[in-house]
């Protein structure tokens, strides 16, 4: 499959701040990515750069194989929805769908017709004027009916309530299936979000932590059960990336796939297995702490080193 967005050793940097280090992974096209991390990892930077409204300190950016910087066409062929999106004072919902078109050449103006009926969106109301929830529904229509081969989604969903919020996640899974398209999302919703998602790209502290299918990111980790002894005797020669103790009992998180051999260990102690979500995984890997950051990086290359492993 072709690759849509290709970054190489990516380097950003505003006087004496570093804002992206190295960054370097590629998505392809008809994919639907999920750009992970704590605020200031350096999402909204990357994907600003992605499409083409910043020039590197150092490094590539590819988008469709050409620079989004200085070749236009990579412009039109681009939706970029940010939570900060603004509009002239006066701007009506009518206004911006009769202009959309222009923009967007994969416009679809029957999607969009659905979506604000689906958001119970005024149309004549100025954008400025309506609520932060329904300023979101109105980037959540751009980017969806624009159909833009590439569309990139910078958490303007934050200000939806949960219906909305399941409201966008049902459509853009529906519309993916009928027209697929390479979709970028960033979010700190991840597990409102996962059953969208077919890979993750995690970034901390302006460097990417792990790069995988959401399969191999989950299967890179498990979940432990048991009296605390137990747990504590199963867990002593293993990576753990996080434990709770309640009363006599103890849940841990570790590192690695639960293989054979793990789950045999795990019969022997009398502890119970389980798998992980997504969100526990990015948790552990954009862990401030040295010692959880040293199990992120673990994570990274176990799964880079043994993808096949990894899904056992």
């Amino acid at each position: 499959m072709s690759i849509a967005i290709e970054i190489t050793d990516l380097h950003r940097r505003y006087g004496s701040t570093t804002a992206l280090d190295g960054v370097s992974f590629a998505v392809e096209e008809n994919t639907v990515c999920g750009l992970l991390g704590r605020n200031g990892a350096g999402k909204t930077t990357l994907m600003a750069h992605i499409a083409g409204q910043e020039r590197p300190s150092g490094g590539a950016v590819r988008v469709f194989g050409h620079d989004p910087v200085d070749d236009a066409t990579v412009l039109s062929q681009t939706s970029f929805i940010r939570d900060d999106q603004r509009y002239p004072d006066d701007f009506r919902l009518s206004h911006l769908l009769s202009i959309a078109p222009a923009f967007h050449r994969r416009w679809d103006a029957g999607l969009a017709a659905s979506l604000v009926s689906d958001f119970r969106l005024p149309t004549k109301l100025a954008i400025k004027k309506m609520s932060r929830g329904q300023a979101s529904a109105v980037a959540i229509v751009v980017g969806l009916a624009s159909r833009a081969p590439l569309t990139i989604f910078d958490e303007p969903y934050l200000g939806l309530d949960a219906t909305a919020r399941q409201v966008f996640y049902d459509r853009l899974l529906e519309d993916y299936a009928e027209h697929p398209r390479t979709i970028l999302l960033s979010t700190h919703l991840i597990d409102e979000m996962e059953p969208l998602l077919e890979r993750v790209v995690v970034l901390d502290r302006g460097r990417v932590r792990l790069d995988c299918d959401v399969d191999e990111a989950r299967a890179s980790a498990f979940a432990v059960a048991g009296t605390t002894r137990a747990v504590q005797a199963f867990v002593a020669d293993r990576r753990t990336l996080s434990t709770h103790v309640i009363g006599g009992l103890m849940t841990a998180t570790v590192d690695g796939p639960a293989d054979d051999r793990v789950r045999e260990d795990a019969d022997h102690a009398g502890v119970e297995l389980s798998s992980v979500s997504l969100q526990q995984v990015v948790a552990a890997v954009g862990s401030d702490s040295d010692s959880h950051a040293g199990a992120g990086a673990a994570l990274t290359a176990a799964v880079a080193a043994d993808p096949e492993g990894a899904r056992s």
